[in-house]
């Protein structure tokens, strides 16, 4: 077998599957937790203002890509924990296919793909919203901003 590499992996002896999702619950439904506040830096700002007018961009908060920025500039865009998603969201609070951003002309929409644990627009689950300006968009413990494009067409 020459050019191959073999490798070994041990079996789990729980049964447990690593890459598996785990469902994450409020322990007081009462207690909401406060949107992150975060002014936007003069390069975020120019990125946004030079946004062609049919894209908008995504700016993450939280998580292990806080701080990356996600072009929506298709007519769909996934995002989930499998590496082939558009947006790879790297955690097991993330399904493997979470959710699908969608382009209508110029508004954007999330929509929800039966994820365990849920998509939320400004701290409500959605099955479904049209995202405006600012929108804090929660994907697993992932929050995202959304920023539309500032051009007119």
């Amino acid at each position: 077998m020459e050019g191959e590499v073999m490798a070994d992996f041990e079996v789990n002896p729980q049964g447990i599957d690593p890459t598996s999702t785990s469902r994450f619950t409020a322990i007081n439904d009462a207690v909401e937790a406060a949107p992150v506040v975060r002014g936007l830096d003069p390069e975020d700002s120019a990125t946004i203002n030079a946004l062609p007018p049919t894209s908008a961009l995504l700016i993450a908060q939280t998580g292990a890509n806080a701080g990356a920025r996600f072009l929506l500039n298709a007519d769909s865009t996934t995002v989930g924990r499998h590496p082939k998603s558009d947006i790879f969201l790297d955690d097991v609070t993330v399904s493997r296919k979470h959710a699908f951003f969608l382009r209508n002309g110029r508004d954007f929409y999330v929509r929800d793909i039966g994820s365990l644990n849920g998509t939320y627009v400004n701290l409500q689950q959605v099955e479904e919203a049209k995202l405006n300006d600012g929108d804090e968009v929660r994907i697993g413990k992932f929050q995202l901003t959304f920023y539309a494009s500032r051009q007119a067409e």
